[in-house]
């Protein structure tokens, strides 16, 4: 008989991920381990860190994935491969409220959710501007750009001869920089599996 599943309350599990050597998002009472990248996905994630941080000097603050993000409105902690923000950092639990760029690198387990669901509760962040989602197996990135309250724009970048557009910080980062090191890209496929 399958056992119930253990709701923790936020204080539980900020108590408990101080103590812990396992990464573990926090979905309303839930907690969701996280799997590692491979190395390819740490790359591509280390990649943008360093192209947004060296463009964006003292600007913005760039994090890395090991900052957690709070969704207040479903009351969820997540992860994001790669977060900035820009201005005052607003902060609750040592979890960023204001991102206004959210990088999330794509892993056939995870491409579906970080397209879906988790952009939708993304969404819910007032001062989140854009998302940039960057295929790990292929030079190919979806920018996801909010034009007005709830209109959004979509652009992919198809090719490693390409620049990404990043509206929301005025900047554009060659295809060629968040892939540089990575000898295994396949040639996109298109129509390519979204």
């Amino acid at each position: 008989m399958p056992q119930p599943e253990k709701y923790l309350s936020v204080s539980d599990y900020l108590a408990a991920e101080e103590q812990s050597s396992v990464k573990q998002e926090y979905h309303n009472g839930l907690l969701v381990d996280m799997a590692g990248g491979s190395i390819d996905h740490n790359r591509i994630a280390g990649n943008m860190y360093f192209e947004l941080r060296s463009r964006l000097q003292d600007s913005c603050t760039v994090f890395n994935s090991d900052q957690k993000v709070y969704l207040d409105a479903v009351n969820h902690f997540v992860y994001p491969d790669v977060s900035v923000v820009c201005g005052e950092l607003v902060s609750q639990n040592q979890a960023i409220l204001n991102p206004v760029l959210i990088v999330e690198v794509l892993s056939e387990g995870t491409s579906a959710y970080d397209r879906g669901a988790k952009f939708r509760k993304y969404r819910t962040l007032p001062a989140f501007q854009e998302y940039l989602l960057i295929d790990q197996d292929q030079p190919v990135v979806d920018a996801l750009f909010r034009e007005s309250k709830d209109y959004w724009r979509m652009q992919t970048i198809i090719g490693l001869d390409r620049e990404v557009p990043v509206h929301s910080l005025g900047i554009r980062i060659p295809m060629q920089a968040i892939y540089r090191g990575l000898d295994s890209l396949m040639e996109p496929q298109i129509p390519f599996d979204l």
